[in-house]
């Protein structure tokens, strides 16, 4: 499936539905299965790949040579648009918050995998305050940027737009019409935003946010015409963006061990470990038939497992 030019981003990708079996989901009558959009591409992988999708194909119609945009150091979009831009014949341009990163590069792309990629595959960073990094919408940031990159196309930080949107509204095919409900992580929203504009009159998607606070709300209410399909579960986000505890760990190996799927610790196994508590909790009738979406991000549990290891914790089982 992958490919290695800009054609990977012209085709209409499928990905599997797999049924996953654990005791509790025998015992409580529920289905549950995961739509593998992690095997779309190693760092290019599910909404990562739908995101840039159209971002880049309007990128190629404005005759743009570059593309730029915003993460923190272990942004899974800052690695998808490194990989991409290359794939697809652009130059890339990463802007991270953090400028502590920046005084010793040669350290910090050694010991960050996630930045490593990028920079293997191209990308120019460049570390900033997070000060500064909080004005990255603002007109003035933007034209410094362009000062010193000279012309790009903007993406914005997570990848999230209109066109991300169009992107993420494929995801779902006509036979995942039989699915009751849809589950999905959250970050900027728009993965769940194209989600809940494909959706099925009688379907509704659950959103399981990576991140503390109300803000997701409102930005999903942007771009989903007023649609009520939908709620969030904002209790599973393990202290916010990026965190994680020795529970979240043990349960990334034990589902690694009983289904042979690998989840990531700052999406997807907060996204299931709420799936699965909600069914413990009787929050699905029985006969509920529910499809996960799997987001991909794997590379970002090697960085993940140098702090576990520095910490003398468990670490996650990627074998």
């Amino acid at each position: 499936m992958i490919k290695t030019d800009i054609t990977f981003f012209n085709e209409a990708i499928t990905s599997e539905n797999q049924q996953i079996f654990l005791p509790i989901l025998e015992e409580k009558k529920v289905e549950l299965f995961l739509k593998r959009e992690d095997l779309i591409h190693p760092f290019v992988s599910g909404n990562k790949f739908r995101k840039l999708k159209y971002n880049l194909e309007e990128a190629k119609k404005l005759k743009k040579k570059a593309l730029l945009t915003f993460g923190g150091a272990y942004s899974n979009h800052i690695a998808a648009t490194a990989v991409a831009g290359k794939l697809a014949g652009f130059k890339t341009f990463g802007i991270i918050r953090g400028e502590e990163l920046g005084k010793s590069l040669t350290e910090t792309i050694e010991q960050n995998a996630t930045l490593r990629e990028a920079h293997n595959n191209g990308m120019k960073l460049q570390f900033v305050s997070r000060e500064d990094y909080r004005q990255k919408t603002s007109f003035g940031f933007i034209e410094k940027l362009k000062n010193k990159w000279g012309d790009f196309y903007l993406i914005p930080e997570g990848g999230t737009n209109i066109l991300a949107i169009q992107g993420c509204e494929e995801i779902l095919t006509k036979e995942d019409k039989k699915f009751n409900f849809v589950c999905a992580a959250l970050g900027t929203g728009g993965t769940i935003s194209g989600l809940i504009n494909s959706l099925g009159k009688q379907q509704k998607v659950i959103g399981f946010p990576a991140l503390k606070g109300n803000f997701l709300s409102e930005e999903i209410k942007k771009y989903t015409i007023k649609r009520k399909n939908w709620s969030l579960q904002k209790e599973y986000h393990f202290g916010g963006y990026a965190k994680y505890n020795e529970e979240l760990i043990q349960f990334i190996n034990d589902f690694k061990t009983e289904t042979n799927v690998l989840l990531d610790p700052v999406y997807t196994a907060k996204m299931m470990f709420g799936v699965l508590d909600l069914i413990k909790k009787d929050k699905f009738a029985e006969g509920s038939r529910i499809l996960a979406i799997h987001t991909g991000g794997m590379q970002g549990i090697e960085g993940i497992n140098k702090k576990l290891k520095n910490d003398g914790q468990q670490l996650i089982n990627i074998a």
